[in-house]
């Protein structure tokens, strides 16, 4: 059953460097109007360190600004934009966020970084994603699991991640005490921003979704929830006392958060009461936006790329070693979320066009001006193969410390050339990961892909279908992260009786252009792919005893094959 006609549900977008709001219309998921605020603290709303690269914090007080300056931009857009808008005609409100990130909040739940004493202090703010200064602590976290043979790390791919909730905390509590003395509790940002819109900020008694807390804090229902007392006492008795100051319970994107308060509401221009749902991370509700299913992979693709599966309710899903969690109704409620990712993709092309592109490609639009000259280029014709971790391995090795390597270059390497691998490489990082879920049971049928760089380049998408060997699809919402928000601030203000299914069926759908493999292209991929893996295994697989002495000549035999 569709949804009334003449209503609209909003979607808070929450990315790594600005907030999206966007109104999107019950009837057909069109997107009515969008407002973006920049995140003004840091570098790109970044704050870095230049003695740290691997230090990424956020201000928090910038999610807050961007709440109110993007949704009532929006609202003021969409009334000009579609004569049958009001704002009493929207049903609900839905948000999405990056994660893990956890913020350090205050027994009030207001973030730490807003009392006086902390507010330049890194350590009080909010610890982004791609923070990756607690490597040492996800590592002594994955080991403290397998030594008390605890069953933790069985849901999200056997090893703990530096980018997730505890390692970010413990390390916290190393570095900076005076910051972790001071936090009465850490809150993930997809838990903060519909805790703050809503009223309901007490860190004890605010609504937590499931998707952080099982892909990002180890929780899970069969054992409890979060991590046991003994567990965490094992890490510091610091961790074992904070367990009493989190939360027990952990829900999907279809129960509410609370209403908007009327404080909120007055100051973006909304009726008061309007139900917000339970937040989750930007890729799951990308997912859903993208339309997922059972046998569909949703590639979410932007400066990392976050990887996404479901299987249907009651499917047995084994662990799957390297991915980044198996959670129940963390992307569609009543089936089981599959994530998996990479760290880094288009932050890997923005570094070589920002620091190595030469002179001649920066007139204009870099990036168009590489990709034009890089799609003249045949498979394997440039003699590179490239890895594509300059900001770790996300999956399936799950280690920050890995670091990007380019092998087969010679005097006549080109700019194009290198460009071409660096988007091979990410495309080679993909087929790993499907690999390793469909050799245990989950199958990929077809890929969806939703993002600024899977609209913006048909070089990239083309790659992709050659080396995935499956169509390449992508999702008809520029806003797919979202639309999905939106769906579930429509579900819990009960627009949809047929719940998730006819709101997706309503409101979400792909694109026409289908990028198919290309059978030449493919093949070279395939010889291409197997090099890849044996550099992917020999400096990222401990026990690897790979020779790598014959890898550049294969290339250059390759290479030689398509010119």
């Amino acid at each position: 059953m569709r949804a009334t006609s003449s209503k609209y549900s909003i979607g808070v977008d929450y990315g790594t460097n600005s907030v999206r709001a966007v109104v999107f219309a019950l009837e057909d998921g069109a997107e009515i109007a969008s407002g973006v605020f920049a995140y003004p603290t840091g570098v790109d709303g970044v704050v870095v360190s230049a003695s740290d690269p691997q230090l990424a914090r956020q201000n928090p007080a910038d999610y807050i600004e961007g709440f109110f300056t993007s949704v009532s931009g929006a609202l003021k857009k969409a009334s000009k934009a579609d004569r049958k808008f009001k704002p009493e005609n929207v049903a609900g409100i839905g948000v999405d966020t990056t994660g893990s990130t956890p913020v350090p909040v205050g027994k009030d739940g207001m973030p730490l970084s807003f009392d006086r004493k902390f507010k330049d202090n890194p350590n009080a703010y909010a610890w982004l994603w791609k923070d990756h200064t607690a490597y040492a602590e996800a590592e002594a976290i994955t080991d403290a699991a397998r030594e008390m043979n605890m069953p933790y790390l069985d849901k999200c791919g056997g090893k703990y991640s530096s980018e997730w909730f505890w390692s970010k905390i413990w390390h916290c509590l190393k570095v900076d005490k005076r910051v972790f003395d001071a936090a009465y509790s850490w809150v993930e940002l997809s838990d903060l921003v519909p805790a703050f819109i809503t009223g309901n900020i007490d860190p004890l008694t605010m609504r937590r979704n499931i998707c952080a807390a099982g892909h990002k804090a180890m929780f899970a229902a069969e054992w409890g929830g979060l991590p046991s007392k003994e567990f965490l006492g094992k890490l510091s008795p610091r961790l074992a006392e904070l367990r009493d100051r989190l939360y027990e319970q952990a829900v999907p994107s279809d129960w509410p958060a609370g209403r908007l308060s009327p404080s909120v509401a007055e100051k973006v221009g909304l009726p008061s009461g309007l139900p917000v749902a339970v937040g989750a991370l930007d890729c799951h509700h990308g997912a859903v936006g993208s339309g997922i299913k059972p046998g569909t992979l949703v590639k979410i693709i932007g400066t990392s790329t976050c990887d996404a599966m479901v299987a249907p309710a009651g499917a047995d899903v084994p662990v799957i070693p390297g991915v980044c969690g198996i959670v129940p109704g963390s992307i569609i409620p009543g089936m089981t979320g599959i994530e998996a990712g990479q760290s880094a993709v288009g932050d890997i092309f923005k570094w070589y066009v920002d620091k190595h592109a030469p002179a001649e490609f920066s007139k204009g639009n870099a990036y168009a001006n590489l990709e034009k000259a890089a799609a003249e280029l045949k498979p394997g014709e440039s003699g590179l193969l490239a890895l594509d971790w300059n900001n770790g391995n996300r999956c399936v090795l799950v280690d920050p410390l890995l670091t990007g390597a380019l092998v087969g270059t010679t005097l006549h390497t080109t700019a194009p050339g290198i460009y071409r691998a660096l988007v091979e490489a990410t495309a080679f990082g993909s087929l790993v990961i499907i690999q390793r879920v469909e050799e245990y049971g989950t199958k990929i049928k077809d890929v969806v892909t939703c993002g600024g760089l899977a609209e913006k380049s048909p070089l990239m998408m083309q790659i992709y279908a050659d080396v995935l060997g499956r169509p390449i699809r992508i999702s008809r919402s520029a806003q797919s992260c979202a639309l999905g928000a939106a769906i579930f601030g429509a579900i819990v203000a009960g627009e949809f009786s047929g719940g998730i299914a006819a709101a997706q069926k309503a409101m979400t759908g792909t694109r026409d252009i289908v990028y198919k493999p290309i059978r030449g292209n493919v093949k070279t991929y395939g010889k291409l792919y197997g090099l890849y893996r044996r550099l992917h295994d020999a400096f990222g697989v401990a026990d690897s005893s790979g020779n790598l002495a014959d890898v550049m000549k294969e290339l250059i035999e390759i290479r030689k094959s398509v010119r």
